[in-house]
């Protein structure tokens, strides 16, 4: 690792001119502790956003397919942030070159059989002393803190659900897109009954409320790395389940319609139809009644016993998809190099390595509200309560 001449580290923002890392690069700038370069594949709207930053902003390509590109960008780096997606593509090349560079990393990594791949580099991570953790953003990341916040609270922390909201007037990535069309076309881990069990996409539906203009969704079981982590770090949950919800509410519906016609089935299609899907957004936005908010949330609930009697213990935050996911991993990355965090090699998910009520406070003072709640009752019984509510109004 190399520091910059001016004295700081410096940060490389691997896809730093995407649509979750370009505020990844802004937040790093704006907390001045290090010389950011913004390292992508297109390089000339990487240049722009470096002009746009001034300072010593620098901009260079690179191509996360070429081990000798990353090699060379991350030469550079005291730390780096990746924000190339899809995960399930890129993640561990990423991963790897980072180890082999001995350059501390930060992801935003959301597919489950991703982080899998990234857990079974730990001890590759260990053997380097090189530090990698993965999927600090919205969720993975800040849906992890507050569920570890929820269960702290709790005598006995039994069940964990959370459930994410995400908005197609929200985001314009064609990742992003990839991404959800991968989350709910398999089968993906849920944790049950104190085991990992493979639940097909778009079932399990459960109710859950969010602050409105949002409001109560009927979500559904959807891939996402949770599951696969927190029972590694908070073993006395027995079980941890993870439920996606897109909006418009009609959305749903042309998903599903997808299946149906096998125009999901295989990778080459899914990569053609988030091509055509992309420019479409802003239309699907306005599908149905109402037009789709550009907001997104996530909310973690943990249920368990205080005092011998069922509670529920509910955090929650609603913003912009991009605030959510790119001002964590940047947060973390500050905190590795100002010794906050201080690094030691491996691979740890947000919830094993984070110091949570810092971490929630540096959110707080970047506008990102956390709201709690807490209900005299289980998940099931508060789910069958948001029900009600929902299908009265």
């Amino acid at each position: 690792m190399s520091a910059s001449g001016n004295g700081r580290p410096t940060a490389v923002v691997l896809g730093g001119a995407g649509d979750m890392g370009y505020r990844v690069v802004r937040e790093l700038v704006a907390r001045d502790n290090t010389r950011v370069v913004i390292a992508d594949y297109r390089y000339d709207r990487a240049r722009r956003l470096a002009a746009e930053q001034g300072g010593d902003t620098e901009a260079v390509f690179v191509d996360a397919d070429d081990p000798a590109s990353l090699a060379a960008v991350l030469a550079r780096a005291d730390v780096a942030v990746n924000c190339i997606g899809p995960f399930f593509r890129y993640a561990e090349k990423v991963g790897l070159a980072c180890i082999r560079a001995g350059v501390n990393m930060v992801d935003i990594c959301d597919d489950d059989d991703a982080t899998v791949r990234m857990l079974a580099l730990e001890s590759l991570a260990r053997s380097a002393r090189t530090m990698l953790i993965v999927g600090v953003g919205w969720t993975p990341g800040i849906s992890n803190l507050l569920a570890k916040k929820a269960a702290s609270e709790l005598d006995e922390p039994q069940d964990c659900d959370i459930t994410w909201v995400g908005s197609t007037a929200d985001s314009e990535g064609k990742a992003v897109i990839l991404h959800v069309l991968h989350a709910i076309t398999r089968s993906t881990p849920s944790y049950t009954n104190g085991g990992w069990v493979d639940v097909p996409a778009l079932t399990h539906h459960r109710w859950v409320d969010f602050p409105r203009p949002i409001g109560p969704v009927r979500a559904y079981v959807c891939g996402h790395p949770e599951p696969v982590t927190i029972p590694r770090y908070m073993p006395e949950l027995r079980s941890v389940v993870l439920r996606g919800y897109l909006l418009p509410h009609e959305i749903q519906d042309v998903a599903k319609a997808m299946i149906d016609l096998g125009l999901l089935d295989t990778e080459k299609k899914k990569e053609a139809l988030a091509g055509l899907l992309q420019p479409l957004l802003p239309l699907f936005s306005h599908l149905g009644e109402k037009a789709a908010p550009p907001l997104s949330g996530v909310r973690s609930d943990v249920s368990g016993l205080v005092e011998g009697r069922p509670k529920t213990i509910s955090c929650f935050t609603v913003d912009t998809m991009d605030r959510l996911t790119g001002i964590p991993p940047a947060v973390a990355a500050d905190m590795l190099i100002t010794g906050v965090i201080e690094p030691r090699g491996g691979v740890f998910p947000p919830e094993a390595c984070l110091p949570v009520e810092a971490f929630l406070a540096e959110l707080a003072e970047r506008e990102i509200e956390i709201e709690r709640e807490e209900f005299d009752g289980t998940l099931e019984e508060l789910a069958r309560r948001t029900r009600e509510e929902a299908e009265g109004q």
